[in-house]
């Protein structure tokens, strides 16, 4: 369900099917007179062409270069201890050496599952539980398919935010689903059991089908429930709800008839998308647009040779009474048999004459009238355009305007209907097309052909031609709900983040066509509408209806309706079923279970938020928001936000059609190529798209996917700006998250070693910072949870995991854990007691800093936090060894406010930089074991600070003691020696670096100049690709950042190499 679907309308078509249709018929109307529809720039087939090409090229050429694709396999390390499902893990065990996914990830889902925790009854047990409640559901997706990682990301946006509320101590409700998939499922159904028994649909009853389908549903169907179980998803699964369940196939029916007793719903004939190999009308869902060039053979069900299509055929009209034609041109001639008048602009003075007058169709001896109508764009093609009411979308519009007739020459098996005569009568329409332009040109009435770019729709299930129809079905008016829905956002009652997609949902809402809703499928909610026929009634022709939540309810109604006794009265049900749209769209309030007014209904309704992918804002959301206010008289969900759509490194979508699906459990289990390759063979795509798949992936992963594991999978999910533009997700960027993981596995191994040696430590509340360092790292954690307070408060979620990323790898692994190791081995200070006391302050300040921290990475990496979290317990201030920590208070700022010191944060950005060019001169002079002195010459402010951070300084630049030379601010260290490494800070200070064996500065001086040539020379590159023509509309916003970002580094540091020469310099001519 997790796809766009279009909404079909015997009234308004979309725009992206309307494009389609109108291409692919060749329309020769313009569409600059109607404000019907909104603004929409589509680019143009050359383009899409243009641009896929341009994907391919890159995929087959041999210069892509993918840094991340080098990887070496890590040793696995299982967890061998014997444990029951549901059993908690002992973490008493030893702590391995190195992360390991497979030992992390095992045991704990089933734990959480057993203990309750994803339950909202869970809430009363948390003593830090508020009185709000936080409610959402996970957009079900379809029964028959597996997830990939567009939903892998909707699972870790989702999830962190549930885990953030139920950590927040809110009662948090996060219900799991699946979708019947009606057309999806019936499909694989009839495949299975054509390819297993040799039997189709038709040879099995109503019933017996279903129960086939039903069978291979408890088979196969619970597929993506494992598969979020493998993703951490904290879903109660106690209320687990499948669209065809009873009682969701209760609200559907209720929905139905109040829907219909209301008037939102009626029965008409109107166009429908139909599959003429399904033999049923499809959504646009359903619907994929081939984009052809010109002609194009192609492979379509039922025919044994190949069809012809992006070629326009133009053919004559004689002239009724006169020696004259009208020319008209077509893609699809066999329609023209349905055609009932030809239009021509009011204005084009070709055809000025021409009004009011006829054509006579040249197989069927019928008059078409020459009508007027501004819509035709007379500059294209001939000018005139041949209507079909009944097999084009805005032929059917105008022939409501000009009260023309509707003549239906294709049948729903997609052959040609008794109007055509007994020559055409129950030929397939493709061959009715050759025999179209072969009579055509027995009567001279054929004026040639040519290749035509145009847009085909396909049905995606069957990869037949969709064949536009008129049908008598069931419609949803959605003009006033449309309306309703727009003021909602306009007012605040509901809000759509980001912003912008408000101005998309105004327009498109306020434009809305009727919905149809009828499915001509076995599969599915039976529409609870029932054809009524009297007894004695003379009346056949005409159509009655009445609908109930019963055949009985239905019955009463037909009587009442027609004045009769109900024994007089009998029903037959509608066979086809409803859209599985509408299923899902009733899915916020029916997975509580309305109708009935249920304890769940009162607490969790209306839902909290809905997130979900862009590409279902209308087409889902929309129509959740409509029946939503309609049903219930409330909105079903107070926010909704909008995730942009996952793309592979070549910027395509990820579909199955393209074979770039990548299974998230691949990703997070580890895959070999030749697995990879398996299933793109076993996806049946088009030959040439399976080449380029398999290419993609041969240099993409050269030995596969490694294992990455789900908490890394999760993180780079979350990491990048999920609103915003599209996310080309590069399985290099997972292996880094996992890389991250074991630098977080190694720290918290560091500090269980140094709790293991040292008293326990004292609670947070009663720790304070002693040293600088201590009191830097403080304030660090608490920027971070301010972070992280303001990211999962504005939906940031790339801020929050950017600010944890941060602090865990460039604060605490890389700094604060590296500057206290002298302080652990109780080195520094004179006294003993001091050091101690030192000691026990960074014992607890690195305790509170790692558990914290996990805390707050809980949301993200479920796995990995708890299994680290629950060995660090036995060294907290309570016994906790019942709980989890996706059950904790999550971290607030509040906690931590004696923690917070801003003035040692922003002093520290020197003390890194007076320490990375500590390291860069010690590197310069090929110092790599010794530990010179250094000398600072700088001004009394930054003598003060480096004062402060004077042991850190030492610690992390590996040099054994900083001299500060600052006379006028009273450092009166002594100067410099005269002969050292020089180098520059800010512009501003000069870091002296002493050499026993004395400095070379000639040497220094060459090195520099090499330095900056190299540098020089690499910055001259990254300046010539931003002199490309148009580089800034041809180059993504992404790719450009990272360059502007190299370039400024790369300035930067040129710009410090300059500052050192000039220091040499000076001492140079010093001496």
């Amino acid at each position: 369900m997790w796809k766009s679907v279009h909404v079909v309308s015997p009234r308004i078509w979309s725009i992206d099917l309307q494009k389609a249709w109108n291409t692919w018929g060749c329309r020769l109307c313009s569409q600059t007179p109607s404000n019907t529809q909104p603004s929409h720039h589509p680019r143009t087939q050359a383009e899409k062409a243009k641009r896929r090409r341009a994907r391919e090229k890159a995929i087959l050429s041999s210069d892509v270069n993918d840094v991340g694709r080098s990887w070496s396999d890590k040793e696995k390390i299982t967890y061998n201890a014997a444990l029951l499902p549901g059993e908690k893990k002992d973490t008493t065990l030893p702590f391995p050496q190195s992360y390991s996914p497979e030992y992390v990830e095992f045991g704990w889902y089933q734990w959480w599952e057993k203990q309750g925790f994803f339950s909202p009854e869970q809430h009363s047990k948390q003593p830090h539980s508020v009185d709000k409640y936080f409610s959402l559901c996970i957009p079900p997706p379809n029964v028959t398919g597996t997830l990939h990682l567009g939903h892998a990301l909707t699972v870790a946006i989702e999830d962190a935010l549930a885990r953030w509320r139920r950590m927040q101590g809110y009662k948090v409700l996060w219900v799991p689903g699946c979708d019947h998939a009606g057309i999806a499922t019936q499909s694989v159904v009839e495949r299975k059991l054509l390819r297993e028994h040799g039997k189709c649909r038709q040879d099995y009853s109503r019933e017996e089908f279903l129960k086939q389908v039903w069978r291979w549903k408890n088979e196969k169907g619970d597929e993506i429930y494992h598969q979020l179980r493998k993703l951490g998803a904290s879903l109660d699964w106690s209320r687990a709800c499948f669209t065809m369940d009873p009682g969701f196939s209760s609200a559907v029916t209720e929905a139905f008839v109040r829907l219909c007793d209301s008037g939102l719903i009626y029965r008409s004939e109107g166009l429908v998308n139909w599959s003429c190999a399904l033999e049923s009308a499809i959504s646009d869902i359903e619907v994929d647009s081939k984009e052809l060039s010109g002609r194009t053979l192609l492979s379509v069900p039922g025919y044994q040779q190949k069809v012809e299509f992006g070629i326009m055929v133009t053919f004559a009209y004689p002239l009724e009474g006169e020696e004259r034609e009208v020319a008209v041109s077509t893609t699809r001639p066999e329609t023209m048999l349905g055609d009932v008048a030809i239009a021509v602009h009011p204005d084009d003075p070709r055809y000025k004459d021409l009004h009011g007058k006829h054509c006579r169709h040249p197989f069927t001896e019928r008059l078409l009238p020459i009508v007027t109508d501004s819509m035709v764009d007379m500059t294209f093609g001939t000018g005139a355009v041949k209507l079909t009411p009944a097999h084009d979308h805005t032929d059917f519009l105008l022939s409501q305007r000009h009260s023309l007739p509707h003549l239906t020459v294709i049948g729903g098996d997609g052959t040609m209907t008794s109007v055509c005569g007994q020559w055409l009568e129950g030929v397939k329409r493709f061959d009715a097309r050759e025999r179209v332009i072969t009579a055509l040109m027995e009567r001279n009435l054929f004026r040639g052909k040519k290749d035509h770019s145009m847009s085909l729709p396909i049905c995606s299930r069957s990869g037949d031609v969709i064949e536009p129809l008129l049908k008598k079905q069931w419609f949803v008016r959605c003009q006033e709900m449309g309306k309703k829905a727009v003021q909602a956002v306009e007012e605040g009652d509901l809000q759509i983040t980001p912003h912008f997609y408000s101005k998309m949902w105004k327009s498109w809402l306020s434009n809305i066509s009727d919905w149809c809703i009828s499915r001509q499928l076995w599969w599915g909610h039976q529409i609870p509408a029932y054809r009524v026929t009297l007894q004695n009634s003379k009346d056949t022709e005409e159509e009655q209806w009445v609908w109930g939540r019963s055949a009985a309810e239905a019955r009463h109604r037909a009587a009442v309706k027609f004045g009769v006794n109900p024994d007089a009265v009998t029903l037959t049900q509608d066979p086809d079923v409803l859209d599985t749209w509408f299923s899902s769209g009733l899915f916020p309030f029916a997975m509580l279970g309305w109708p009935e007014q249920t304890e769940d209904l009162n607490q969790f309704y209306p839902n909290s938020i809905l997130e979900t992918g862009s590409d279902l804002i209308f087409f889902w959301v929309a129509r959740m928001a409509m029946l939503g206010r309609e049903l219930t008289g409330q909105l079903p969900f107070k926010q909704v936000l909008f995730h942009s759509l996952v793309r592979d490194k070549y910027g395509r979508k990820m579909s199955k059609s393209l074979g770039n699906v990548i299974d998230p459990l691949d990703v997070i289990s580890g895959i070999s190529l030749e697995r990879l390759q398996e299933k793109v063979r076993e996806g049946n795509l088009d030959p040439r798209e399976s080449v380029v798949a398999m290419e993609a992936q041969k240099k993409d992963f050269p030995k596969g996917i490694p294992e990455c594991g789900t908490d890394a999978l999760r993180f780079a999910l979350c990491s990048y700006k999920a609103q915003g533009e599209d996310i080309s997700l590069s399985v290099s960027h997972v292996l880094s998250c996992r890389h991250f993981c074991n630098k977080m596995w190694q720290a918290v191994r560091f500090t269980l070693a140094t709790l293991h040696d040292a008293s326990l430590p004292t609670s947070l509340a009663e720790t304070y910072p002693l040293s600088s360092m201590d009191r830097w790292i403080c304030s660090r954690l608490y920027s971070t949870v301010q972070q992280c307070e303001q990211g999962f408060e504005s939906f940031e979620l790339h801020t929050v995991t950017s600010a944890l990323h941060s602090f865990w790898l460039h604060s605490l692994c890389d700094v604060y854990l590296e500057s206290i190791k002298p302080v652990l081995k109780c080195e520094g200070s004179d006294s003993e007691e001091q050091r101690v006391r030192e000691r026990q302050v960074a014992t607890s300040v690195l305790y509170h800093s790692v558990s914290v921290s996990l805390a707050l990475l809980s949301p993200f990496m479920p796995f990995l936090t708890e299994e680290m979290w629950q060995r660090l317990v036995p060294y907290g201030d309570s016994d906790r060894t019942s709980t989890s920590l996706c059950v904790q208070p999550y971290p607030k700022t509040s906690q931590l406010e004696h923690w917070y010191f801003p003035k040692e944060e922003a002093d520290f950005s020197l003390v890194q930089e007076v320490v990375r060019v500590a390291r860069l001169l010690r590197a310069q002079c090929q110092m790599t074991k010794e530990r010179p002195d250094m000398w600072a010459v700088c001004g009394p402010d930054q003598a003060e600070t480096l004062l402060h951070f004077r042991s850190a300084i030492c610690t992390l630049g590996r040099i054994s003691a900083l001299h500060l030379h600052c006379p006028e601010g009273g450092f009166a260290d002594s100067p410099p020696p005269e002969a050292s490494a020089v180098g520059v800070v800010d512009h501003s200070i000069c870091l002296h670096l002493s050499v026993q064996n004395g400095i070379n500065a000639d040497k220094q001086r060459a090195l520099l100049s090499q330095r900056r040539e190299k540098l020089a020379s690499k910055l001259k590159q990254a300046l010539a690709r931003t002199y490309v023509p148009n580089y800034t509309e041809k180059v993504p916003d992404k790719v450009r950042k990272e360059t502007e970002n190299k370039i400024t580094a790369l300035e930067k540091e040129l710009k410090n190499i300059e500052d050192q020469l000039l220091a040499l310099e000076e001492i140079r001519k010093d001496i």
